[in-house]
């Protein structure tokens, strides 16, 4: 019988630099740029990687596996130093700064759990309930004046793995920066060295950015005044606490979705079929049909359906694009922060449904691609209001991750993850995106949707594919 108290916290430590390092002595601060500064508020990106191991033991993991993912930790971080501070907002300061001192590190919990088979369900593909994850990935600290950049968790699965789960603030770190980190770490854990290959090293320096128009300062007076409108007084407009998260709804279940290579090249010859049928093709713009855009439209095709949206009923949606290759002059594939532009839009759920939804999907997706493409230094203050959150009734349905982040090569010397999650997709209504685990050129996705609604998901993903 499953315990109703799914884990048990064995101890909650902080990993710091090597102190006898003379760089982890020294204080380290480095400036949030408007790309931080758009997800000043918002909730952590959440990440839990599952590693099976089927005869792991409490003594194992205690006596090897556990101080060799602390020691590695600590060398990591003592070339991420800004990730081991905190985001914070001097007084003499006009924007937000991520600071290190010499006190600071990494928050780790480490926790057994009381229901070794929450393992198979976090790892596995299957539909299964979206609470089950919580307990597995641990509480970003924040206040007012100052917020944790990460945390994590690493949890003991008796004879059948062990899991880290990750909590790390957006304004801090994307995506890439996030994987970047954790695949310095996993490098160190697994080669018993305390040197990374180049293309792991972080490069921190924010000058690189420019910001012409006066971006950030416009960003911050719009998380001021949000600050204010919750209730604050004049001293709270620097408030650096997040946004109160959406909570988890009842009932609600995450799954994870598998496209083929073939399945891939399939849905391609199918929107390039149904466009050859359009009588307006030769006026069109040609279509970018990259496995991004072909596997982000058939999901919101079906997810369209599933939500049994009417004809004139729209759905947002939204991605956001790296930049780092598209800035002039370009910045290292390898900067460590954010650069990441938003391209948000809506679609019509009538067209989105009739047999050439994908088709009119496809075409949407095309056509932000190629807005980011061209859009990379757009970064006029009238666009402000469109990247903060509004009280819109329906939230925009983004993408959280990227095959191309590459999260199942985090091998921390135990093999490749069995799963690898975006925890955080549960309050977000994000669509996780990843390599394939199982199916090299494959792409997986993941959502978390009301059982009944991924239900008709399930069946709309499996019979869509089945239809050539």
């Amino acid at each position: 019988m499953a315990s109703k108290i799914p884990v048990r916290v064995v101890e909650v430590c902080q990993v710091t630099p090597p102190h006898e390092s003379p760089y982890s002595a020294v204080e380290v601060s480095l400036p949030l740029t408007f790309y931080d500064i758009l997800w000043l508020k918002f909730h952590p990106v959440e990440r839990i990687f599952s590693y099976e191991l089927t005869d792991l033991t409490p003594t194992v993991f205690n006596s090897e596996i556990l101080p060799k993912l602390k020691n590695s930790l600590s060398f990591t971080l003592l070339r991420f130093l800004p990730v081991a501070g905190n985001i914070t907002w001097p007084a003499q300061s006009a924007t937000p700064i991520i600071l290190y001192t010499p006190e600071d590190g990494v928050s780790l919990t480490v926790a057994e759990s009381n229901n070794a088979a929450d393992f198979d369900d976090l790892s596995s593909n299957e539909m299964h309930d979206a609470l089950l994850s919580r307990p597995y990935v641990p509480r970003l600290s924040a206040s007012d004046e100052k917020v944790h950049v990460l945390a994590l968790q690493i949890t003991l699965f008796p004879n059948k793995g062990f899991s880290i789960g990750c909590a790390a603030h957006h304004a801090a770190l994307d995506g890439k920066s996030s994987i970047l980190f954790m695949k310095a770490w996993a490098h160190l854990c697994k080669n018993s060295s305390c040197l990374l290959p180049a293309e792991l090293i972080p490069f921190c320096d924010r000058t690189v950015v420019q910001d012409p128009e006066g971006i950030a300062i416009e960003c911050l007076n719009k998380w001021s005044s949000m600050n204010q409108a919750d209730g604050g007084s004049d001293s709270n407009a620097r408030s650096l606490k997040p946004l109160p998260p959406m909570e988890v709804e009842p009932n609600s279940a995450r799954a994870t979705f598998s496209f083929s290579r073939e399945d891939i090249r399939k849905l391609r010859e199918r929107i390039l079929s149904q466009l050859d049928k359009v009588s307006d093709k030769k006026d069109a713009e040609p279509i970018h049909l990259s496995s991004f855009a072909i596997t982000l439209s058939y999901a919101l095709v079906c997810l369209v359906k599933a939500r049994g949206l009417k004809s004139d009923e729209k759905m947002m949606f939204g991605f956001g694009a790296d930049c780092r290759a598209r800035l002039d002059p370009p910045i290292p594939t390898n900067y460590f922060g954010n650069c990441v532009s938003l391209h948000p839009n809506v679609l019509l759920a009538g067209p989105a449904m009739q047999d050439d939804g994908i088709l009119f999907v496809a075409r949407k997706v095309s056509e932000l691609i190629k807005g980011a493409q061209k859009a990379a230094l757009e970064v006029e203050k009238d666009k402000v209001e469109k990247r903060l959150p509004t009280d819109q009734d329906e939230p925009l349905v983004g993408v959280a991750g990227s095959a191309r982040f590459e999260v199942y090569g985090v091998d921390f010397g135990w093999g490749r993850p069995k799963n690898v999650e975006v925890t955080s997709i549960d309050r977000t209504g994000a669509i996780s995106m990843a390599e394939s685990k199982a199916d090299s050129g494959g792409v997986e996705i993941g959502l978390v949707l009301k059982k009944d609604v991924m239900g008709i998901f399930q069946n709309m993903f499996v019979d869509g594919l089945k239809h050539d």
